[in-house]
């Protein structure tokens, strides 16, 4: 990692003086090479400027969508990226974008282009998602995608490494983890449910040398994988920190549908950046011990787990940075935002 930031350093930095000194903004072409290596820096904001049938195809993981024919994009834009944010940004082709990085270049931008677009992209076999991506950094600058793929269903990038939380293949919409993923290094269940427990999908996802981590019993049902249980906790690959949580229902007559002491919550501290998980449960006692959470998944699917209400009282037990509600069905979630102010809430398509 410290080797692509010095090339990064020397190769961008002379470029931007060259370009930006000139009277007339321009932005910068970048092969698929270079485009790569400045999102693995994490260095700019990557827009995926395209329409939104085409993203929905498929997109490079960690795009954001925002439709260069809308009337309305350059503002969008603004609206989401301070001036000093550089962007970065691809099309089909790399012409849509091309016209896309010089508007925002005359409005302020340090703007990079993706020359031949997601065509090339593609074609140099570079991984793209249907997915939603959301990329944080650990407390050394270093980038954690995560992957919501839908439901309670998420996979987790760090540093080569990926995990897998609560796969599975046929809820919802079909999701094939023999294609559309590479094999995970660790898998994590939180219970036995069928929208959360999927054999099928954990094995298409498993190598030899996969870690399967799950409660008791999911490994009881699928005969496989070491089990975890409230309280404990282990060490994975790259020294990310396993914390298993309590998870279960408090509301009278809605125990039955996740008993005490049964599924886990999970908590991955990776490099300093602390996520927790939730599984299924509602606002529980034991949120309070929560500390210092950088990203925090709630569900939020009445009776199951969470009221919206219940969801606010979670999330001032503890006060995470980040909130991302999922699991949430039909729940209607708009409202959520503005009844925690002090939270930063993204509400993704995560039913």
């Amino acid at each position: 990692m410290h080797f692509m930031k010095t090339i990064l350093s020397f190769s961008i930095i002379p470029m931007l003086l060259s370009l930006f000194s000139c009277s007339e903004a321009k932005y910068i072409d970048m092969d698929v090479t270079e485009f790569s290596l400045l999102l693995k820096e994490n260095e700019a904001a990557l827009i995926d400027v395209r329409t939104q049938s085409e993203y929905d195809e498929g997109h490079i993981a960690g795009a954001v969508n925002v439709d260069f024919y809308n009337k309305s994009f350059l503002r969008l834009v603004e609206d989401a990226y301070p001036k000093d944010k550089p962007l970065a940004v691809y099309c089909r082709s790399g012409k849509r974008s091309a016209s896309a990085a010089k508007l925002l270049a005359e409005a302020g931008y340090i703007v990079y282009n993706l020359k031949g677009g997601y065509m090339a992209w593609t074609e140099a076999g570079l991984r793209v998602t249907k997915y939603e991506v959301e990329v944080f950094e650990t407390k050394n600058g270093s980038p954690v995608a995560i992957c919501l793929i839908k439901h309670g269903t998420l996979e987790i990038e760090y540093d080569g490494l990926t995990i897998h939380v609560d796969p599975v293949g046929e809820y919802g919409k079909h999701t094939d983890y023999a294609i559309e993923f590479p094999k995970a290094d660790v898998i994590l269940v939180t219970h036995e449910h069928p929208d959360h427990l999927d054999d099928a999908a954990i094995t298409a996802l498993q190598s030899d040398s996969t870690l399967l981590i799950l409660n008791k019993t999911s490994a009881d049902k699928i005969g496989k994988g070491e089990v975890i249980a409230n309280g404990q906790s282990r060490e994975l690959p790259k020294g990310i920190l396993l914390e298993a949580v309590p998870a279960y229902n408090t509301t009278p007559g809605r125990e039955m549908f996740h008993p005490k002491g049964n599924g886990n919550g999970y908590v991955l501290t990776i490099d300093g950046l602390r996520i927790y998980i939730a599984g299924d449960t509602e606002d529980v006692p034991e949120m309070a011990k929560l500390k210092d959470i950088d990203v925090a998944f709630l569900p939020v699917n009445q009776p199951y787990t969470m009221t919206v209400e219940q969801c606010v009282n979670a999330a001032n037990m503890f006060k995470p940075k980040v909130l991302i509600p999922y699991h949430f069905s039909k729940t209607e979630m708009s409202g959520l935002p503005g009844m925690l102010p002090d939270i930063k809430v993204l509400l993704r398509q995560m039913q």
